[in-house]
């Protein structure tokens, strides 16, 4: 998606009038996570700009009177979230942007981790609660395929016998959530990735469990993808927001009686 070098990172691509990073964060947010660590690479100064200059009244009712000089929020986004800025590096592998930001964790003995472009509805506190009960090091959302491509099936070399969607096949990718415990740390080396190296080393002594969910998930890594996520956002349908109040509330004058309207 990039079409310059000064292109902003994929995470502040806009769906609707905020960044996927924002959406991501909220979602955590929902779930009562506020204190976040962005580890930051290519494009940081254009998410530190946003944030230091954020503007409430964007995504939030608000009441406008004194001819305009004063502004008194009716809710608000992000006034009790705690945001660490730090830099890890432009081509870090993702693990390594972990290690790097260890220190922030203070004592904590469980963390979230996510890649920042991929929204969901999945249910996060059963998430955490299932790593929680375990001995695990690691739960990861597990979701199936959503490309349209086509598996072909071949008999006898070069002979076409059947097509099957990926999406129909009974396997599970990763979905980019993660609920990890310190001890992962314990599996990750210098330099090395969170997926391919710590997970995968951790699986094989039998730590890792899987989160399998079949609702709402949709990355985006693509401006295709982008525009569909666009789309469910102008038409209401926005899976990912479980925070959003459904209710309109219209008021008028003080002596006309107005009912309150549920938005579908």
């Amino acid at each position: 998606m990039r079409t310059s070098e000064d292109s902003a990172p994929k995470p502040m691509m806009p769906i609707g009038h905020r960044p996927v990073l924002w959406h991501v964060m909220r979602y955590y947010a929902h779930f009562g996570h506020t204190e976040f660590i962005l580890c930051l690479g290519h494009g940081a100064r254009s998410v530190k700009e946003y944030f230091i200059n954020y503007e409430e009244t964007t995504s939030n009712d608000f009441v406008l009177s004194k001819g305009g000089s004063q502004i008194d929020l009716l809710d608000t986004d992000i006034s009790d979230w705690r945001i660490t800025f730090a830099d890890t590096g432009i081509e870090t592998p993702i693990g390594e942007r972990l290690r790097r930001v260890r220190h922030h964790l203070n004592d904590d003995e469980m963390f979230l981790a996510n890649y920042g472009d991929v929204l969901t509805d999945a249910p996060l506190d059963v998430m955490v609660k299932q790593l929680q009960e375990s001995d695990d090091v690691a739960t990861m959302l597990a979701i199936r395929p959503q490309e349209s491509f086509h598996v072909v099936s071949l008999n006898g070399g070069d002979r076409v016998d059947g097509f099957v969607p990926v999406a129909n096949l009974d396997i599970r990718i990763n979905g980019g959530y993660f609920v990890l415990r310190r001890e992962i740390f314990d599996y990750l080396n210098e330099g090395e990735d969170l997926v391919m190296n710590a997970c995968a080393a951790a699986a094989a002594a039998g730590l890792v469990q899987a989160y399998p969910y079949d609702g709402f998930w949709a990355p985006m890594d693509t401006l295709k993808e982008r525009a569909a996520l666009e789309q469910l956002y102008q038409s209401g349908n926005c899976p990912w927001m479980p925070w959003r109040d459904r209710r309109l509330l219209i008021t008028s004058s003080p002596t006309l009686e107005v009912p309150s309207v549920e938005v579908p």
